[in-house]
This record gives structure tokens, C-alpha cells and sequence, in this order.
């Protein structure tokens, strides 16, 4: 067991106010913490601190290891800054980078980033070794699920199975992190001034492996129920949560599991709202009263197209019909509804277009404004390695020069030529943010202003919109 060590957690910043808690982050803190290792957390995304202010905080600390974790679509904009600025303060400390962004592409980070070593996949059991090579000087080759530099040759270790039993893992730990800021930044679906919202993980993974998915572990964990509801009643009772962000990717499965959850949520008398994912195939009316009865407010579902021959070819496991019956079910039970679409994958076409975005309009509830982004093929996905076969991408310095953000194309799929695509889906986006508003705020300059951030992003080279995901309307 490891009885000393001092390991900084760096949550890069994100530029939204609506920060998520980082779980991922939080759960190896708890590992670590158990360990009696001294752990710090440095919250740039809830305070916005700049790397010169980081800089000033590294030049007063040290650290053994430095950490962070990040998605792909941060890598250019925010990582590599960070990193340089982490390389020139560290001293003596290995920065460790983790997450979905490097796992799939250590050669390629470890080289741009300059990092001492690359977590691959979950890090709750290779971190706490870590730690203990760098504080016995030991041979990092004999760490299984790391990425390292070594003379200047890239080293893969053996990659760690994940770990299986999820109810071993520690709760996260909160009491290390600004929670108050968490809490206070999340604003969700039905929110009521008294409500207290914060985000859990009740699972690992997914049943099915969709082309433009990438994930570090394959299948699904669950936790058991009553490990989820011990959470939920300490959270309820520390921090008063009552407003639950369900963040697994799949929440809803299997179905017996979600009746089980009504039981054991119904002992403790404790009364919820929450937001899940769910799957249209494993979702029906009964399942969908159940959600209702727990406190389910909001559904969103991948939907991703309302064209069979494309949810084939992205191997969705799933039919227009289904995508129909679960939109009906929802409607029916008044649950909020998110229906998520997207285009540009393989055999998609301009009518495919316009009937995804018939379908969102005929079953929307006009709970957020719906809009459609093209599809991208990020590192380690199995669209990606299409890319590259087809000519399309030639690596991953090829699609980070290529990435400015998830609303613009990035590689063409369709036999669409690229103007013309976006005209399309100008089109397209336009026609939901009009009959959103329409059916909403009746705020028609709002739409005219969203609209026009659409046009600028897609055919003037303002590449700093985020979608309309954050533009906040009032409900009619």
C-alpha cells in the first residue's frame, strides 16, 4: 500500500459555466485518497484560471504526478497549451495524461504533449502503480495499461483489463473538489429554484458499438443497484442533491435492472428527479412509467437517423420504427425528450437530411432546441480507421489540423459535394430553430441571431460557435 506521494489534478477549462462535476477525476482521487495519497484538485474550469495563474500555482507546489484528462475535440484549442505550461513549471513531477482523447492515439500525443505517460483506459488501478514507480524510481515497462517514452521510442505496455467489479471502487471524491460551484452551475430540464443538481455514474460502457462511438473499454458494467442507491442517499444527505445528471451512456438497460431501481429508490423514501440515456430497442411503456414513477424528467435518445440503410451502416442495431414507437412512448408519458441526430455517415443523402429533420420537428417537445450536427470521426472510432482506409484522414495530425468543432464537417462521407452539404444543413437547422421558436418564445429575433451564428460558422470561418445547445429561450 502506498503511504506518501502528492499527485495535482489539472480539470482543464471548458469555457461554459455549466460545468459537469469530472467524475472520471473524482473516482481516481478516491482511489488514491484511500491510499493515503495526498491529493490535489486545480479547477480551471469552474474558476477559469489561466495557465499564467497555473504557472504561478506549479512554481509554489510540488507534485509527484501532474494529471489530465481530456477528450479529443480539447487537444488543439486547450491541451497542448496546458501542457507546455505544465512541462516548463513540473520540476521533478511525471505529467500523466488520460481519458478518450490520448487512448487511442499515444504515439501521437505522447510526441506533441512532451508527457512523461499516457494512461490507456481506466486509470483506477494503473495510476496508484504509477505513482509507486515514481517514487521507487522503478521500471515503468512493467506498469500494465501505460504509454511511455523511452529513448525516444514510444512503449506500449500490456493493456489492463477493467475493472470488473465497479462496486470496489470508491464513491468520488467530492470533499476535495469546489462542490458548491458544481452543484450551483448545473440548471437541468424542469429545474426548480430549490432543486440541487449534480451528476453519477451507475454503469461503464454500452451493449452496442455504433461507427462514430469510440469508448477505451469494450461492454457494459454495471454497479449494483444498491450500491447506486448508497450514493444517492450520501449525496442526498451531505449536499442535499435531489436533481440527479445520470451520466452512464446507457442507463436504461436491462430493463429488469430499472424496476429494481424503483424498488430499492422507494425504501429510502427519498424523492428524485434525474436525466438518463436510454436505447429505443430496450425501451417500451412499461419501462417508461417506471422511469416516470422514479423522477425520470428527461430522455435523451441516440436516434442518430431516420433512415434504415444508414443505422445499418453505422451499426446502430436499431429501426426507424423503433426510433418512432420509443419518440410516441415518451410523448405519451410526458417525459422530456431528446431526440439526437446526426448526419454525414455513410449512405446518408439529402433526403435522409430532411427526414431526420421532419421526424425531430413532428416528435420534438420543444424541451431544447433540436439541431443537427455532421458526423465526426474522432480518434480511436471505427469511422476514423474507415477514413484512413478510404484516404480521407491520414492519421491523427491530420484530423487535428482539420478539427475546429463537432458542428462542422470534417471528413465527407456522402457523395455530396462539401458547399453543397452545408447548404443542406444550413437549410435544415434553420427550418428546426424557426419551428422551435415558433412553438416557444415567439422571440423571432433570437432565431434570426442563432440562424446567423449558423451561417457564419459554416460559411464564414467563425469557428468559435458551440451550437445551439446552450442558448437559453423561455417555454410558452
Amino acid at each position: 500500500m502506498i503511504h506518501n506521494g502528492k499527485v495535482l489534478f489539472i480539470i482543464h477549462d471548458l469555457y461554459q459555466e455549466d460545468n459537469h462535476f469530472p467524475l472520471g477525476i473524482g473516482y481516481l482521487a478516491a482511489v488514491l485518497k484511500k491510499k493515503n495519497v495526498d491529493v490535489d484538485v486545480y479547477c480551471q474550469d469552474i474558476f477559469h484560471y489561466t495557465n499564467a495563474e497555473l504557472s504561478e500555482f506549479l512554481k509554489k507546489n510540488d507534485y509527484d504526478l501532474i494529471c489530465v484528462g481530456f477528450l479529443a475535440a480539447r487537444f488543439q484549442e486547450t491541451v497542448l497549451g496546458l501542457c507546455t505550461c505544465i512541462n516548463k513549471h513540473k520540476k521533478s513531477a511525471w505529467l500523466v495524461l488520460g481519458g478518450h482523447g490520448p487512448t487511442p492515439i499515444p504515439e501521437y500525443v505522447l510526441e506533441q504533449t512532451h508527457a512523461d505517460v499516457i494512461v490507456l483506459g481506466e486509470g483506477e488501478e494503473s495510476l496508484p502503480e504509477l505513482l509507486k514507480c515514481k517514487l521507487e524510481t522503478g521500471d515503468p515497462a512493467k506498469i500494465h495499461g501505460i504509454a511511455y517514452m523511452d529513448e525516444g521510442i514510444v512503449k506500449n505496455t500490456q493493456r489492463r483489463k477493467p475493472v470488473h467489479n465497479l462496486d470496489s471502487i470508491p464513491f468520488p471524491e467530492w470533499s476535495l473538489f469546489p462542490i458548491e460551484d458544481y452543484i450551483k452551475s448545473l440548471k437541468l430540464f424542469r429545474y426548480q429554484p430549490t432543486d440541487r443538481c449534480f451528476g453519477m455514474l451507475t454503469s461503464r460502457g454500452c451493449i452496442n458499438r455504433c461507427n462514430f462511438c469510440y469508448r477505451m473499454e469494450k461492454g457494459i458494467r454495471l454497479r449494483s443497484v444498491k450500491n447506486v442507491i448508497q450514493e444517492i442517499e450520501l449525496l442526498n444527505e451531505r449536499y442535499g442533491i435531489n436533481y440527479f445528471l445520470m451520466n452512464d451512456e446507457l442507463f436504461v438497460y436491462p430493463k429488469k435492472r430499472i424496476f429494481e431501481f424503483k424498488d430499492e429508490l422507494e425504501k429510502t423514501g427519498i424523492k428524485i428527479k434525474y436525466i438518463c440515456n436510454a436505447r429505443v430497442d430496450v425501451f417500451d411503456k412499461e419501462v417508461a412509467q417506471c422511469l416516470k414513477e422514479t423522477g425520470c424528467q428527461f430522455l435523451n435518445f441516440g436516434m442518430e437517423s431516420s433512415d434504415q440503410k444508414v443505422l445499418d451502416l453505422m451499426n446502430k442495431h436499431t429501426t426507424v420504427e423503433e426510433n418512432i414507437r420509443a419518440a410516441e412512448i415518451a410523448k405519451s408519458e410526458k417525459i422530456g425528450l431528446g431526440l439526437n441526430f446526426i448526419w454525414g455517415n455513410i449512405g446518408d443523402t439529402a433526403e435522409s437530411l430532411k427526414n431526420n429533420t421532419d421526424l425531430i420537428k413532428k416528435y420534438t417537445t420543444y424541451d431544447y432546441i433540436r439541431t443537427i450536427r455532421p458526423v465526426t470521426p474522432y480518434p480511436g472510432c471505427d469511422l476514423y480507421y474507415e477514413a484512413i482506409k478510404r484516404g480521407l484522414l491520414e492519421g491523427p495530425a491530420d484530423f487535428f489540423k482539420k478539427f475546429k468543432n463537432s458542428d462542422l464537417l470534417l471528413v465527407n462521407f456522402t457523395n455530396i459535394p462539401e458547399q453543397k452539404f452545408y447548404e443542406l444543413l444550413f437549410d435544415a437547422n434553420k427550418d428546426l430553430i424557426l419551428d422551435y421558436y415558433e412553438h416557444t418564445s415567439k422571440d423571432m429575433a433570437a432565431a434570426e441571431k442563432l440562424i446567423d451564428d449558423f451561417y457564419r460558422l459554416y460559411f464564414k470561418g467563425e469557428t468559435r460557435f458551440r451550437g445551439a445547445r446552450h442558448y437559453k429561450t423561455t417555454k410558452k
